[in-house]
């Protein structure tokens, strides 16, 4: 039962929010639509579930139209930042609340109002009221009330963007296990990179209501096709360069590379953690002398600064492990961008 947008075209006025966009996202699929604020993701989600009316386009499911269809007639369901819960309900009469308007015997809604309380394990608060749960307690009841009608798509509206950042952590994985659990289809929008790459199948990265990349976690990350991408999918050095006949320059010193057909002006990207700092005047490939302009100390590791020789400031993410040289600011090294970690974009 695959999802398909097909050249989705919403405005506001004079601002084009959604750009030409289209998508297939397959049945039991974590989707995830990442971008900045105002890049055309949550007015994306909002023409899926109907509370948004498409200029142009088509939405699909399982091959029959959507878009069409009023919200309430749509076979999905959303879960938003704010929980929406009502105050004076249990959190049982909350969860139970939507199947109100189905055919469904009093046996069989409690049945599956326990089945998604569990799910989310909160099967011992039935009898709470929301003012009384945490957080994200809150959210699990919120997302135990849309998984109680058993909809074939979930669509989250950044649903953890409100809680503090341990919890957000712990339910990420929790989301993950429910999603593969019932194998229903969510998508998921958020600015958050580290959730698209902890729960994500696939990740649509958007700006300017388009589709910059989409792409299996791993390879928008290892191979970001714009600085866009590689810039907000995680930190990268990016290094202005120039690819000549002669392969790859950055200022007056030649790198190999896989330029990839480029000529011109270019940026040399590669990731802080891929950068490898070793003792001043060390040859080799890829070799370029810089001097260490600050060292922030991060626990885990340590973000060292350097500035090259051709003016570039490039970040390397030394690990905490016992084992590296410690560097302070001032102190001459030889920076190693490994030709196999270096990918060349357009500036």
């Amino acid at each position: 039962m695959s999802l398909v947008l097909d050249h989705l075209v919403k405005r506001y006025g004079d601002v084009l929010a959604v750009d030409d966009v289209s998508m297939e996202i397959a049945h039991g699929e974590f989707f995830t639509l990442l971008g900045p604020s105002g890049c055309g993701k949550t007015s994306t989600l909002r023409l899926i579930a109907g509370f948004e009316k498409l200029d142009s386009g088509a939405i699909t499911l399982d091959g029959a139209d959507i878009a069409s269809k009023p919200p309430h007639k749509r076979p999905v369901n959303t879960v938003f930042q704010s929980y929406a819960l009502f105050p004076h309900m249990t959190v049982a009469e909350n969860v139970a609340f939507g199947l109100r308007y189905k055919r469904v015997s009093k046996t069989e809604v409690a049945r599956r109002v326990g089945e998604a309380m569990d799910l989310v394990q909160l099967g011992e608060l039935g009898a709470r009221r929301p003012g009384q749960l945490s957080g994200g307690q809150q959210q699990r009841v919120a997302l135990a009330r849309a998984l109680v009608l058993e909809p074939p798509v979930l669509l989250l509206d950044e649903p953890l963007g409100a809680l503090d950042a341990r919890l957000r952590i712990d339910l990420q994985v929790e989301l993950k296990r429910i999603q593969e659990t019932l194998e229903i289809t969510f998508v998921y929008v958020t600015h958050d990179q580290d959730e698209a790459l902890t729960m994500s199948d696939r990740v649509a990265v958007m700006k300017g209501g388009k589709v910059e990349q989409c792409d299996e976690p791993r390879v928008l990350y290892e191979e970001p096709g714009t600085a866009f991408v590689a810039n907000f999918l995680g930190s990268s050095n990016l290094i202005p360069a120039v690819v000549s006949a002669d392969g790859l320059q950055v200022g007056e010193f030649a790198l190999r590379a896989d330029v990839d057909g480029r000529t011109g002006e270019a940026l040399a990207m590669i990731r802080p953690e891929r950068v490898r700092l070793e003792p001043h005047g060390s040859g080799g490939e890829n070799r370029v002398p810089g001097m260490v302009e600050a060292v922030v100390y991060l626990g885990f590791h340590q973000d060292v600064r350097v500035r090259l020789a051709s003016g570039a400031l490039v970040r390397c993410d030394v690990p905490n492990d016992g084992t590296a040289v410690e560097h302070t600011s001032g102190d001459p090294v030889c920076v190693h961008l490994p030709a196999e970690c270096l990918r060349v974009l357009e500036p």
